[in-house]
């Protein structure tokens, strides 16, 4: 079995190293050999001498390396829009199974990429896109398939988890965090994909989409990253027996289904509030099956690489019995995506307030004027130390961005610190 690797970065060469050394295992596993027979490179001058494979293998034509008639499978961890879409759709054409963990481009091209692949007759597999080592895909789309899923509730990226797990434990402000996980390879230079959630937004889209049976656009994910959470906001989430984790929620509801990455308050005693530093987890809901976990590093070349493994043998196992055992995108039930206004959660939101008799009570008449239900309101602080922190029953997310725009115009109110959602309760 002939297989062509595109890209040779963190992954890349973790996929390789992993196949030389597990190499007669593999073959095992699949029936026959899995022999590299093209590596596609950006700089074919890069010092590679590390890697277990011949220097010959290496090539800049990636194109080529896909075209090639002896390739059987092949491998795209280059990541990126474009040339990866080009490379992929050219072999899944050709019926070459595709083992990818690009999740950018799923996230926008899926459906194109599904029909590409029942076109060409061929497999494309992407387990390490949403999770790297921990198994989600497969069963989301194989072990789950006969049962009905009504949230998904989980920690898909491990840089904002590691920040926001410092800043609970440690006290380190984002600043600080930031920087530690920079330093320890967590955070790239530029941070933003992290920090601002769109990585995790691509995640939740392929994570929905599978979850729901319905195509989930990468546009119809509401996004909100970790940069405004404060210290204050830590310590009053533990004030109340809850902590702040960087939340991908996807819900199913009778009018249709949300999807949203944001950072959200839950309680301490929730299973995702122990999954600490870079580790990710997913907290699935079915109606059958019940609540399941899924934990285990969300990232890491040796860990994605595992994943990639994974899929090869898979669709190596597929090609050799003639069969393409990954169907297109189940997208049957095509569900409705509501927009951030329509989904329904608790709220915490903080208050600096003039110190005054009536504060409190013309606050709770702005909530109540919107129809939001308080569950408990906190008072602390004289003059200019004034503040109200309010926790909210179940409300939509419109009914809270309206109170809070009327509750910024108030006298009595010098400014709306926080607003964090309340989730897992």
């Amino acid at each position: 079995m002939k297989l062509a690797l595109l890209g040779c970065g963190t992954v890349g060469s973790e996929v390789v190293r992993l196949m030389r050394m597990r190499g007669e295992e593999l073959a095992s596993r699949v029936g026959e050999p899995v022999e590299i027979v093209g590596i596609a490179v950006r700089r074919i001058d890069r010092d590679r001498s590390h890697l277990p494979v011949e220097k010959e293998l290496f090539t800049t034509d990636a194109l080529g390396l896909v075209k090639r008639p002896d390739v059987d499978i092949v491998v795209e961890v280059a990541g990126g829009i474009e040339p990866a879409r080009t490379w992929i759709t050219t072999a899944l054409a050709e019926g070459k199974s595709v083992v990818t963990a690009n999740k950018a481009l799923l996230a926008e091209d899926g459906p194109a990429l599904s029909a590409a692949a029942k076109a060409g007759g061929a497999d494309l597999y992407y387990e390490a896109a949403a999770a790297a080592a921990i198994p989600l895909m497969r069963p989301l789309r194989e072990s789950l398939h006969g049962d009905t899923i009504n949230r998904v509730l989980g920690i898909v990226n491990g840089t904002t988890n590691y920040i926001l797990s410092q800043m609970s434990q440690t006290g380190a402000t984002f600043e600080e965090a930031l920087a530690e996980a920079t330093e320890l390879g967590y955070a790239e230079a530029d941070p933003t994909a992290d920090v601002d959630n769109y990585d995790a937004a691509a995640k939740a889209a392929l994570i929905a989409s599978l979850a729901f049976h319905t195509h989930i656009d990468l546009g119809e994910v509401y996004r909100e990253g970790i940069r405004g959470v404060s210290a204050a906001d830590i310590a009053s989430a533990a004030a109340q027996g809850r902590v702040v984790k960087p939340l991908c929620i996807a819900t199913r509801e009778a009018d249709g289904v949300s999807v949203r990455v944001h950072p959200a308050m839950i309680p301490a005693t929730h299973p995702l509030a122990n999954v600490n530093g870079a580790y990710n987890a997913v907290f699935v809901e079915a109606e059958s099956a019940g609540r399941l976990m899924f934990y285990g590093a969300g990232a890491g070349g040796t860990e994605t690489a595992s994943a990639v493994l994974g899929d090869i043998v898979a669709v190596a196992r597929n090609k050799r019995g003639g069969i393409t055992a990954f169907p297109p995108e189940a997208a049957y039930q095509d569900l409705p995506v509501k927009p951030i206004g329509g989904a329904h959660t608790r709220y915490h939101v903080s208050l600096d307030v003039v110190d005054e008799p009536g504060v409190l009570a013309r606050v709770a008449a702005t909530f109540a004027h919107h129809g939001v239900s308080l569950a408990t309101v906190h008072q602390s602080g004289q003059g200019d130390e004034a503040r109200l922190v309010v926790v909210t029953h179940t409300a939509a997310d419109k009914q809270l961005s309206d109170t809070v725009k009327e509750l910024s115009q108030l006298t009595s109110v010098h400014q709306v610190t926080s607003v964090m959602r309340v989730e897992g309760e």
